[in-house]
């Protein structure tokens, strides 16, 4: 059981106060744990993919349309710059495999720049974990060595030293099976090592939450702990077991439970009702997992179970006992140290420039790196000088952390109480005033610094990127507790810089404009006026905010809406002269059409299982109740099962138009094609790789303003009807090599593209266009599933074509089944779309008839 990976105690705070899930040991072929395969993240493989030496660092993706009333939504984890940037390969085991199969197959000789180069590397002395790790570090030191004391490089050469083993070891803990001599490996991961004096002295930073205990590098250091002194507690030993050694012990004690969370709760009650029994109800369990001896163990020095004849239990808890049992059944443990954990993390952040990845981040490059494929051509630009010293990026490190406190507070926490919100207020109280110093240092930077649109993409990595997402946070905080002035001045504070966090300035102006309007009357009174003055001279103020929000070329399109309906209240309450309102029927939403499609729904039947039980039947013909994926039979075309989308793409067919259902598919083809050369536009610091699909920036709000000039003139080429030429110059020069575009699906025909690029109006492409260059990332859901156009007259000139159109027509249609409804993403989608006057349809599918049909067994 030696490399089995163990959870830290929770008196290390090593999670942050997150709640994770329970380490779970190695899954063996005869293992029945079903919980296991079920936790393996969304990739769907067979097998799951080695650990890192670097924990996975989260960082909460949040909303970036939060409203001024509710509180923001939890978004799931996003890919990070770099994933999203490389282009898709495969990252699973077969792939990984293949790699390792092929460098293995030619004989050493090289280097790791060569191996990985060539693709060549030694029998049995190569992975490619181990080679991920050791590319970023030796990056990182050839590069950015400075950021890094002599404490924490001599661990770097404890690093180079250990064997190729003890390295693999350390990047697949848990997969031991290549290991030669496991005890040996381990044994030397548990070694004390010694280190010199770091030659630095501590710093403190604002916000920052107590020092996570065991992870400073002291005088000593070892790679890996043994279980000895570190697994004390029943909620750490437990979560080592898997299910059939937990309900051989539950079975024992008389516990149940429906799974292994409720096993396990109900273990750890049992374990604080009851004290001072000793061993004799508790007999070891005869599972093939637990050690055959009946003689008690305990664990040597080195975490090395050794046998003993009896305990001393007359004084211990029923707590220690099940301890020593469950330690007992699960044999040795080794986890990795937290403090050189933590200090490989450092090397991820220096490297990837990204605190949010995925274990596949250690391997994607590479395999992109030896993927046969063809990229654009840009110039390659990394940046030596994002963290200037080594006090930069430790306040970075620390402002991440507080990020990650205030983030579990707000949105991990269930509901947020009084409690909670004090909490962030506190935090927000430390950050601020530091926060308003390293932004004046950054506007100098900006003026004096940085060139040619070079500070965007690095500002993220300023401890000011951070802080200016926790003064957001705190000025939330700050409506909840009806601290309206102290907001308003903040939010004042927010639209005055623009450096960071550009995406927000829209919901920053509409809650602005929402406090003039309703409370600051009240608030902050002026002298001599009465109240209904009062009133109205906030109420100018607010239309103001609007209109400068409007008028604001970093304010996201998104937010046009909403604010354009604030100016039209204000004007009315206001009693303004018709004369002097502004008049918005030139973007003004059209309510999309509503149309019903009749089909015919199939169901499928099960046939009864073989012991008879009915609920096999009856659950199968329920699907569509519980929100599956629906079945229909597509009448116009081939008489076959289909898809509800296939189903309602038939019938616009039958119409005479064309389409795709492509869910964005199409839009984002579009844009790859009409933005190829602004996409790839030297900008420094954004493209770090040569194999890369789209700049790191593309799915950050630095994209825009950093390319305002360029974007703007393609967006008026689009409108001014050049789409055709720009997407045809593309085809040709780049269709042959099948060039790695972001977005750009090759599937589709090029007939299809210019024709639909005809049809299009140049106005509503350009806006289109811009909601994707403003914020691709966010509006990469939510549009409607069907694209459909249709070309004017027998050749589709332009004489046949309706005013304010091109030589055609584009619609989207949305399709909805019985009892879907529309989330808020494909709302706003829908918004934009009729607010660039694109036609968009909301497609109902009702059955006609229902048939149900025997699934074939």
């Amino acid at each position: 059981m030696l490399g089995l990976r163990i959870k830290h105690p929770l008196s290390t705070n090593f999670d942050h106060d997150f709640q994770t899930p329970a380490a779970k040991r190695l899954k063996r072929a005869n293992s029945t744990d079903s919980s296991v395969s079920q936790s393996r993240g969304e990739s769907g493989d067979d097998e799951e993919t080695p650990g890192s030496p670097i924990r996975r660092l989260r960082e909460i993706a949040d909303s970036e349309a939060e409203s001024e009333d509710i509180q923001p939504p939890l978004a799931p984890l996003q890919k990070t710059d770099l994933e999203s940037a490389l282009v898709p390969v495969k990252t699973d085991k077969e792939a990984i495999r293949e790699y390792e199969a092929t460098r293995a197959a030619v004989a050493a000789g090289l280097d790791l720049q060569g191996r990985l180069g060539q693709r060549k590397g030694m029998p049995g002395k190569s992975s490619i974990y181990v080679d991920a790790f050791n590319l970023a570090l030796e990056t990182v030191l050839e590069e950015e060595a400075h950021l890094f004391d002599n404490t924490e490089r001599a661990v770097f050469e404890h690093w180079k030293d250990l064997s190729y083993e003890g390295q693999y070891l350390i990047k697949g803990l848990g997969y031991y099976g290549d290991i030669a001599d496991l005890p040996a490996t381990a044994q030397e991961l548990l070694e004390t090592r010694t280190l010199p004096p770091p030659g630095t002295s501590a710093q403190s930073h604002p916000g920052k939450a107590e020092a996570l205990q065991d992870t400073v590098l002291g005088d000593t250091f070892a790679f890996a702990d043994g279980s000895e002194g570190h697994i004390d507690s029943l909620a750490e030993a437990s979560s080592l077991l898997k299910l059939d050694e937990l309900k051989a012990l539950a079975k024992e004690v008389k516990i149940q439970g429906k799974n292994k969370s409720d096993l396990l709760k109900a273990l750890r009650r049992t374990s604080g009702q009851q004290s001072g029994l000793g061993w004799a109800n508790l007999k070891r369990s005869d599972t093939e997992e637990s050690v055959k001896s009946e003689k008690s163990m305990r664990l040597d020095e080195y975490g090395l179970l050794e046998e003993k004849e009896n305990f001393e239990s007359s004084d211990l808890t029923r707590d220690s006992h099940f301890v020593k049992k469950i330690l007992a059944n699960t044999g040795p443990c080794i986890r990795l140290s937290i403090a050189p954990l933590k200090l490989f993390e450092r090397v991820h952040l220096v490297f990837y420039r990204s605190t949010e990845w995925t274990e596949k981040s250690l391997t994607t490059i590479i395999l992109a790196r030896i993927s046969r494929r063809n990229f654009p051509n840009y110039i390659v630009s990394r940046s030596t000088n994002i963290f200037i010293t080594r006090s930069d990026l430790l306040e970075f490190e620390a402002s991440i952390r507080t990020q990650f406190h205030v983030d579990f507070i707000l949105e991990f926490n269930g509901t947020v109480r009084k409690e909670g919100l004090q909490a962030v207020k506190d935090v927000f109280e430390e950050v601020y005033p530091r926060w308003r110093v390293i932004l004046a240092e950054e506007q100098r930077k900006e003026e004096g610094v940085y060139e040619s649109g070079e500070g965007a993409y690095l500002r993220r990595f300023s401890p000011a990127w951070v802080y200016t997402r926790i003064v957001h946070k705190g000025a939330y905080v700050l409506g909840r507790f009806k601290e309206h002035l102290r907001e308003h001045q903040l939010l004042t504070e927010l639209l005055d810089q623009r450096l960071f966090h550009a995406a927000r300035r829209g919901a920053w102006y509409q809650r602005k404009a929402l406090l003039e309007e309703h409370y600051m009357s009240t608030l902050q009174p002026l002298v001599g006026l009465s109240d209904d003055a009062q009133k109205k001279h906030w109420r100018k103020i607010a239309l103001q905010t609007c209109e400068d929000g409007l008028q604001d070329r970093e304010c996201h399109l998104i937010y046009h809406y909403d604010l354009q309906k604030r100016i039209q209240k204000l004007e009315r309450a206001l009693k303004l002269p018709k004369r002097e309102h502004h008049d918005f029927g030139h973007v003004r939403l059209v309510k999309p059409a509503e149309r019903t499609v009749y089909g015919v729904r199939i169901e499928k039947e099960q046939r009864p299982s073989r012991n008879g039980n009915r609920r096999d039947s009856t659950d199968a013909t329920s699907t569509h109740r519980r929100g599956g994926k629906t079945i229909w039979l597509d009448e116009r075309e081939g008489g076959g099962e289909c898809s509800v989308e296939a189903m309602c793409l038939s019938h616009y067919r039958s119409q005479g138009w064309k389409g795709y259902h492509s869910e964005g598919g199409i839009v984002r083809t579009l844009f790859g094609y009409l933005f190829y050369d602004v996409l790839f536009t030297y900008i420094p610091n954004v493209f770090q790789t040569p194999y890369q699909t789209c700049p790191l920036d593309l799915y950050t709000d630095a994209f825009y303003p950093s390319r305002a000039s360029e974007i703007n003139h393609r967006l008026v080429e689009i409108a001014n009807g050049d789409a055709e030429r720009l997407l045809k110059d593309v085809y040709e020069r780049e269709c042959e090599r099948e060039t790695c575009i972001v977005g750009v699906h090759w599937d589709f025909d090029i007939d299809d593209l210019v024709e639909i690029v005809r049809c299009f109006d140049g106005e509503a492409l350009a806006t289109l266009c811009k909601v994707m260059a403003q914020e691709y990332q966010q509006r990469g859901g939510g549009i409607p599933d069907l694209f459909l156009w249709r070309m004017n007259g027998a050749d589709g000139e332009a004489g046949g074509a309706k005013e304010g159109f091109g030589r055609g027509e584009v619609m989207f249609a949305e399709v909805k089944s019985e009892n879907d409804h529309l989330s808020d993403t494909q709302r706003l989608w829908i918004h934009v779309l009729t607010g660039a006057g694109i036609q968009v349809e909301l497609c109902a599918a009702v059955a006609r008839e229902v048939r149900i049909v025997q699934e074939k067994a």
